[in-house]
C-alpha cells in the first residue's frame, strides 16, 4: 500500500519489536536476580558470611573460601581480596579474578564521622604492626585500609577492634558505607550546626541491619554543618548540608544523586530543610527508594544517580514525601559559597571552647602502624584524647591547649606530618592503585609523593589552593574528574613508541566554589615519567596568565589547549 496522507505509516519500515527485560527494580516487581551479583546476595544475605569467617575459613585457610564469599559477601565486613605481586597493569581486564587474587586482603576499618579515640587510633596501629605488615592508609572517605591480611587473623583483628568501639561492618559492599562527617563537628567556632547526633544515630539503627543490607551498589552518605563545605557533599548519593533556615533555625539542605566513577554526575537539591532530629528518617526514606526503585539489572548503572537522573528531584522529593515519610518536607534554602579557600581544617585552628585543634598533613594519606601508633602519643602527650580523619586524606588532634599547640607542632613535625604543608602536599591525593588494588593500572601512592617532592622544589614558592589527584584506573576513588588536576592512570605511548604507565589528564574540576568536572583536553595524556614536567609548565603558565584573585579551576576553563598541553 502507498503512503497517503491518510496512511502516512504505511511506507516506514517495520521495528523489532523486543520485550523490555526491566531494571530489576523490586518496588515494580522484578525480584529475579539479573546478574552474578544479585543472585549471590539473594542466595544469602552479605552480613552472613561473618559466622564462615570465624567458624570455617579462619580454620581452614584461604583455599576453604567459597567463591562468592570470597569476592562478594566478604565485603559486607570490609573485606577485599588484593592484588597478587608482579602482575603489571597491562593484565588488569584480560586475567581472571582468580589470577589477579592474592591470598591476602585489605581490610577497611569504618571510621564513622572520622571521629577517633587515641586509644583506638593505637589499637589501629598496633594490628597494622602485628597483623599488616605495618600498613595503613588513609582514605578520603575517613577510613583506614590495612593489607597482607591474613583470613586466618580476622577475627582476632575484630576482637580487637570492637573492644575499643570500632568495626569494619559493611564498609565495603553493596550497602550504606561509611557515613563521613565534618572533622571538627561540635568543636568548630563558626559551625552552623553540629550533626554528630545523626551521624551516631544513623549507625546505632541501621548499619549491620538487614533492613538495607542488600542494596543495588553501594551507598554513601555525608552530613556537616561546616560552612566550609567540608565533606564533598555533592557526589555522595545523600548528603545534609548545614543551612540556617529564616524561620526554623539551623539544619541541614537535602541533596541526593551524586557519584563519580565513569559517569560522574553531581548531586542535586531537593529544596528541603530537614531540621536534625528528623535526618535518620529522611536518610532511612532515600535509602528505602534507592532499594525498592535502584537498578539491579545492570552494575554499571546500579547506583543512585542514574534514578535521580531518570525521574528528577520534583519526582524523587515526591515519592520520598508520599510513599516512604508520609509527610511533606519544609521548603529551605541552598547552603552558602565555602567560606574558606581550604577545606581540610589543616593548620592551627581555635576551638569554640578556647582550645585549639591542630590538622597536619601525611604525604597522599599514606602513614604506617608505628606512625599511627606515634601520632596517639604525641596527642596525649599533649593533653589530647580525640583525633580525626578527613575526606582530603589529612588527619586533626583536637583539643589542645595554647600552650600545647607549638610543641605538638614540632613533635608531628618530626614525623614528617606537618601543620604547614606546602600547596602541593596540601593539595594531593591518591587512590590505593597497582600496588594492592585488583582494578588499577598504574602506581599512584609513589608516584604522588614523589610529584610532591619534585614541584617542592622546582617551584617553591607556588601558595595557591590547588588539588591534585590521582587515580589507577577510571573509577575515581581518588576523584579526578573535580580535581584542579585530575589524572587518571592508564597505559600510554612514550616518545619511543613503548607502552608504560601514564595518565589522562583532567583540568579545572572544582567541589563547593562553582562546582565542575574537569576538561579533557583531546589527546592530551602524559607518561609517568613525564607528569613532573607537565604539572611544572602548566602551573607556570597559570602563574604567567591568570588574572588577579583567579583561581587555577577558572584559568584552566578558559585557556587555550595549547596553554595546557
Amino acid at each position: 500500500m502507498a503512503a497517503t496522507p491518510q496512511n502516512p505509516a504505511a511506507a516506514a519500515p517495520r521495528r523489532k519489536v523486543s520485550r523490555h527485560r526491566g531494571e530489576g527494580q523490586w518496588a515494580a516487581g522484578h525480584h529475579t536476580p539479573l546478574n552474578g551479583n544479585e543472585q549471590f546476595k539473594k542466595d544469602d544475605d552479605g552480613l552472613n558470611v561473618r559466622t564462615r569467617i570465624e567458624t570455617i575459613y579462619s580454620k581452614r585457610g584461604f583455599d576453604s573460601i567459597d567463591p562468592n564469599d570470597l569476592r562478594g559477601r566478604m565485603r559486607w565486613w570490609g573485606l577485599y581480596t588484593q592484588r597478587k605481586p608482579g602482575i603489571d597493569g597491562g593484565k588488569t581486564a584480560i586475567l581472571e579474578p582468580e589470577e589477579l587474587d592474592d591470598k591476602y586482603f585489605m581490610l577497611r576499618v569504618r571510621i564513622d564521622g572520622g571521629r577517633l579515640t587515641t586509644q583506638q587510633l593505637r589499637v589501629i596501629g598496633e594490628i597494622s604492626e602485628e597483623f599488616a605488615r605495618g600498613s595503613a592508609d588513609i582514605t578520603d572517605r575517613q577510613n583506614i585500609q590495612l593489607h597482607w591480611i591474613r583470613i586466618e587473623d580476622v577475627p582476632e583483628i575484630w576482637n580487637r577492634l570492637e573492644a575499643v568501639g570500632l568495626s569494619t561492618t559493611e564498609a565495603c559492599g553493596d550497602t550504606p558505607r561509611v557515613i563521613i562527617g565534618s572533622p571538627v563537628a561540635g568543636i568548630a567556632e563558626d559551625e552552623i550546626i553540629d550533626g554528630s547526633w545523626a551521624v551516631d544515630e544513623i549507625h546505632e539503627r541501621y548499619i549491620g541491619s538487614k533492613e538495607f543490607s542488600n542494596l543495588p551498589r553501594k551507598f554513601k552518605t555525608a552530613i556537616s554543618g561546616s560552612p566550609l563545605l567540608d565533606v564533598v557533599h555533592e557526589i555522595n548519593d545523600i548528603a545534609f548540608v548545614g543551612v540556617e533556615h529564616p524561620e526554623h533555625g539551623p539544619g541541614f539542605d537535602l541533596w541526593v544523586g551524586g557519584g563519580l566513577s565513569t559517569n560522574p554526575k553531581l548531586g542535586v537539591r531537593l529544596g528541603a530543610w530537614v531540621p536534625l532530629e528528623e535526618v535518620p528518617e529522611v536518610w532511612a526514606g532515600v535509602v528505602g527508594i534507592f532499594r525498592d526503585w535502584g537498578y539491579r539489572r545492570l552494575r554499571t548503572r546500579a547506583r543512585l544517580k542514574f534514578l535521580v537522573a531518570d525521574w528528577g528531584p520534583e519526582k524523587f522529593r515526591q515519592v520520598l514525601e508520599d510513599d516512604y515519610l508520609e509527610r511533606k518536607l519544609v521548603d529551605g534554602p541552598a547552603p552558602a559559597e565555602p567560606s574558606g579557600r581550604w577545606r581540610d581544617h589543616v593548620g592551627v585552628h581555635r576551638q569554640k571552647d578556647g582550645l585549639f585543634y591542630v590538622g597536619f598533613a601525611p604525604r597522599v594519606g599514606r602513614v604506617d602502624g608505628a606512625t599511627l601508633t606515634k601520632i596517639a602519643e604525641a596527642a596525649e602527650a599533649h593533653g589530647s584524647g580525640r583525633v580525626r580523619t578527613t575526606v582530603e586524606q589529612k588527619m586533626i588532634i583536637l583539643d589542645v591547649e595554647e600552650a600545647q599547640v607549638q610543641p605538638l607542632v614540632e613533635a608531628l613535625e618530626a614525623l614528617d606530618l606537618t601543620a604547614k604543608p606546602s600547596s602541593f602536599r596540601r593539595g594531593t591525593m591518591a587512590c590505593t592503585g597497582i600496588e594492592y588494588c585488583k582494578l588499577a593500572i598504574v602506581e599512584t601512592k609513589a608516584r604522588g609523593a614523589q610529584l610532591i617532592d619534585e614541584l617542592e622544589r622546582r617551584i617553591p614558592d607556588f601558595d595557591e589552593p590547588l588539588t591534585i589527584n590521582l587515580n589507577g584506573c577510571p573509577n575515581a576513588c581518588a576523584r579526578i574528574q573535580v580535581a584542579d588536576i585530575g589524572l587518571k592512570g592508564q597505559l600510554v605511548l612514550n616518545d619511543r613508541g613503548e607502552q608504560v604507565e601514564g595518565y589522562q589528564v583532567h583540568l579545572g574540576g572544582a567541589l563547593g566554589l562553582e562546582a565542575a568536572f574537569g576538561r579533557k583536553v583531546r589527546g592530551l595524556k602524559v607518561t609517568a615519567e613525564e607528569l613532573p614536567d607537565y604539572v611544572e609548565r602548566v602551573l607556570k603558565r597559570f602563574q604567567a596568565e591568570r588574572e588577579k584573585g583567579e583561581r587555577f579551576a577558572a584559568w584552566a576553563s578558559r585557556a587555550s589547549e595549547e596553554a595546557l598541553s
